[in-house]
């Protein structure tokens, strides 16, 4: 439950610290104190959008902090774990601060967390029903979320709308699929042709480089063999050659060895210079012994490279990247080959079906269940709301398959006995509305495990002998969990086991949002103002005491504000 909210230089809060008590507690004031901004403050605790907005005129920014106890859901501990968030104690700390740059940052104990962590640690902390929650109960699409949730069915509901989307997908491939039948089967023979020729062209990994060489080879033949002699002459034949001079030049040094030893080393490389070439003589001599002029293979490798330079050009690639080119061609057909396969998208479509219809059969049977509890609680509760055989059904409509499953949710409501069941959005009115949505979100946290229910103005459209019911209803729902309500109604406020006051007071010219922990004394005081306006009179007062007194007081100690 929550323990305690310091907010600082929020929206007209320069500094409060307002302690929460277990039990079913009100927040009341006159319209435009401020109770708004506590639960506003809550909010953004929980994960709710931040504004610049909301930071007090003259500050850089705001700040709010919860003390709460450690969530009783074993997810919520094993959440904490995986985020390496570790907690000492029964209680933990949330913090939010606002930037005027807008810029938000959050805080788990000491470790620092996005909003969004913030949001799915906070649903297992309090959850918000805000004052126009009834008329979103107006929407087909919020009464189907609604069962779901209470039917723990969300999980399955997700699961449903993916495979939908599945079978919607398996469905698009298989038309394509047909339409492009003709298209697909020209393009398929297209390659096919295309990869036979490559086939017939057979050429080899690092033949088109083999033979450009060897054709330049054979094609400059003549000038080649000219210069290959010109070389082996002046190494060994022409006088004087270079392998002459050098036995020469060995020759001399070899005599003046006696003289200096140090020559030893240039008389050895002049040698190996010599021997070195007589090898390359002997060599560029064996070459031209075995070099045969063959006109017949210089035609033959013109005729390769022409091929293979005729096929590029065809299809607009360098020689080099035939090799990639075939492959393309290679993945394009087994991907149309696939395509084209009916059979087997057809076999895809029946799966994705199958399965499709599986789960949503299962989402239906626990709507179907979770539907027959909600439409007996609710109509129960319609009887102690003024709509005495007032009827209440979720009624669960077959439709065609579609991403929320095989059914449409649809709230009806009949008002008195002789009213048929009719949609609620066309047949309740105001305050009809107002109470079957109270009902609705009474029975629905009753489901919850949520440890802390915040409930705003929910009560707005409802008076007399229902509001005491309403009152009493969320006292009874504060015996297992922490209930705060923000109520103007006195019927409801004098159910609660404690009461905070809100009111607005000028401070050196700027208006600030006040809060106080009511007495008993003070509780009487302000259940007067609430049912007799700005003149409190004794008559007023007893009947405060008179509607105090109807559950009695004092059951829970007023919590701390500051």
């Amino acid at each position: 439950m929550l323990v305690r909210l310091t907010i600082r230089d929020f929206v007209l809060v320069r500094e409060l610290e307002l302690g929460l008590a277990p039990g079913f507690g009100v927040l009341t004031g006159e319209t435009g104190a401020g109770k708004s901004i506590l639960l506003d403050a809550l909010d953004l605790l929980l994960g709710g959008r931040a504004s610049a907005e909301v930071i007090r005129q003259g500050a850089e920014r705001a700040e709010v902090t919860l003390e709460c106890t450690l969530p009783p859901a074993a997810e919520a501990r094993a959440w904490l774990e995986a985020h390496g968030i570790e907690v000492e104690g029964d209680t933990l700390l949330l913090r939010r601060n606002i930037e005027r740059s807008g810029r938000s940052r959050a805080w788990i104990e000491a470790v620092p967390v996005p909003a969004t962590a913030l949001r799915e640690f906070g649903a297992w902390i309090a959850d918000i029903h805000g004052q126009h929650a009834h008329h979103a109960l107006l929407e087909s699409a919020v009464q189907r979320r609604m069962l779901d949730r209470l039917a723990g069915a969300e999980a399955l509901a997700e699961d449903v709308r993916q495979r939908f989307a599945a079978w919607e997908s398996a469905r698009e491939r298989l038309a394509r699929a047909r339409e492009r039948q003709e298209s697909l089967g020209e393009e398929r023979e297209r390659l096919l042709w295309q990869l036979q020729e490559w086939e017939r062209l057979a050429l080899r990994p690092g033949e088109w480089e083999e033979v450009q060489q060897e054709h330049r080879r054979l094609a400059h033949a003549a000038q080649l063999l000219q210069q290959v002699a010109q070389a082996a002459a002046l190494l060994s034949e022409e006088e004087p050659s270079a392998q002459a001079l050098l036995g020469q030049a060995e020759r001399a040094l070899a005599g003046s060895l006696e003289f200096d030893a140090k020559l030893a080393e240039a008389v050895q490389l002049v040698s190996e210079a010599r021997i070195g070439v007589q090898e390359a003589a002997a060599g560029l001599r064996r070459y031209l012994d075995a070099f045969e002029l063959d006109p017949a293979r210089l035609a033959e490798l013109e005729r390769r490279l022409a091929a293979i330079d005729e096929f590029a050009r065809r299809y607009r690639v360098p020689p080099e990247e035939l090799f990639t080119l075939a492959e393309r061609w290679r993945e394009r057909l087994s991907a149309l080959e696939e395509s084209a396969d009916l059979g087997r998208l057809e076999a895809e479509v029946r799966a994705a079906e199958s399965a499709y219809f599986e789960s949503a059969r299962a989402l239906g049977e626990r709507r179907r269940e979770t539907a027959e509890w909600l439409s007996a609680e609710v109509s129960a509760a319609m009887q102690e709301l003024a709509m005495k055989g007032g009827r209440f059904a979720a009624a669960l409509i077959a439709g065609e398959p579609a991403a929320t499953g095989l059914e449409r949710v649809e709230f009806r409501v009949a008002a008195n006995p002789s009213q048929t069941l009719a949609p609620l959005a066309r047949v309740a009115s105001g305050g009809e509305l107002s109470r079957i949505g109270l009902a609705i979100q009474v029975i629905a946290s009753r489901a919850s495990d949520t440890p802390t229910l915040i409930f705003d103005e929910v009560d707005v459209g409802i008076g007399g002998a229902v509001a005491e019911i309403v009152g009493r209803s969320l006292w009874q729902l504060g015996r297992d969990r922490q209930v705060l309500a923000v109520t103007h109604l006195p019927q409801v406020a004098a159910w609660a086991d404690w009461q905070l006051r809100v009111w607005k007071e000028e401070e050196g010219g700027a208006v600030r949002t006040r809060v106080e922990a009511l007495d008993a004394a003070a509780r009487v005081e302000e259940i007067a103002r609430m049912l007799g306006g700005l003149e409190i009179t004794d008559t007023t007062r007893e009947h405060a005491r008179e509607l105090l007194g109807r559950r009695g007081m004092g059951q829970v100690e007023p919590p701390h504000s500051g």
